[in-house]
């Protein structure tokens, strides 16, 4: 686990992380029925390379276990969960769509998540959505400097299943920084007081996987796509933060991003355009 103290590493790390918000943005409208997944990935791929002039993480990233990753971002369908990959998957009217990117620029990565709705959503998806969004930024509240990687966990859980959801558990947040994955490892349920203590210049994922189901997940044969069990709904949000002296930093911010919910006092203040 790397401490990021030093100002100009942060505004490296910023910098990639807003490239990513960035990706997330440019795809927003062709987010639409008739649009494959595969056609939303040239798209983010031709950007990414093209436009902001970084590295796709994990176009080829093959971590043990696993085969190389064809995609430049993870597109999971409504019950898919995570790593879903794109390809000929025609999205219509009504489906959920969680798009995953990570990018490298100047060595450092930039790592986030989105929801997107395909035309009209039903109303479960969108309540689920909601909360999952809400679960994120329950997470986020909680850490400062002294807090526990246990106090993260145990708020979103507890949001999630008091809203009659349950919490993926065998994926979770993780460290980012000069590598794409580093300790911590950040779950998302949890005790309070436990785990982990927060420092100054930690940087880390806090990305809520929630079913609309059971908890229970089961891996694709394509060794990267991993979906509910029982075939319900899922969802996913996910932003990158640093810890501060003062409490906490989002660095996955862009001009399109979501602001948080209403219960955060202190409202986010985006980039320009």
């Amino acid at each position: 686990m790397g401490l990021v103290t030093n100002p100009a590493d942060l505004d490296k790390m910023r910098a990639a992380c807003q490239d990513a918000a960035k990706i997330l943005d440019f795809i927003t409208p062709h987010v639409k029925p008739g649009v494959t997944t595969g056609e939303l990935d040239r798209l983010c791929l031709e950007y990414l390379t093209d436009e902001l002039k970084v590295k796709s993480a994990t176009v080829g990233y093959a971590p043990p276990g696993y085969p190389p990753f064809p995609g430049a971002i993870c597109t999971s369908v409504n019950h898919q969960i995570c790593h879903g990959i794109p390809g000929d998957k025609v999205l219509k009217n009504g489906d959920s769509l969680n798009i995953d990117v990570t990018i490298i620029k100047d060595g450092w990565f930039g790592d986030t998540s989105r929801m997107y709705h395909v035309g009209e959503p039903s109303i479960q998806s969108r309540r689920l959505a909601e909360v999952t969004f809400e679960c994120m930024w329950k997470g986020i509240q909680q850490v400062r400097n002294g807090a526990t990687l246990g106090d993260i966990g145990h708020a979103i859980q507890k949001h999630a299943e008091s809203n009659g959801y349950s919490v993926v558990r065998e994926y979770c947040g993780h460290g980012v920084g000069r590598r794409f994955h580093e300790d911590p490892q950040v779950l998302h349920y949890g005790k309070p007081g436990t785990g982990v203590p927060l420092v100054t210049g930690m940087i880390f994922t806090i990305e809520p996987m929630i079913n609309a189901g059971r908890r229970e997940i089961r891996q694709l044969s394509d060794g990267w796509t991993v979906v509910t069990r029982d075939h319900s709904l899922s969802a996913q949000w996910e932003h990158t933060i640093l810890v501060t002296d003062t409490g906490y930093e989002v660095l996955t911010l862009s001009a399109g991003v979501r602001q948080p919910p209403d219960f955060i006092a202190d409202r986010l203040v985006l980039p320009a355009a």
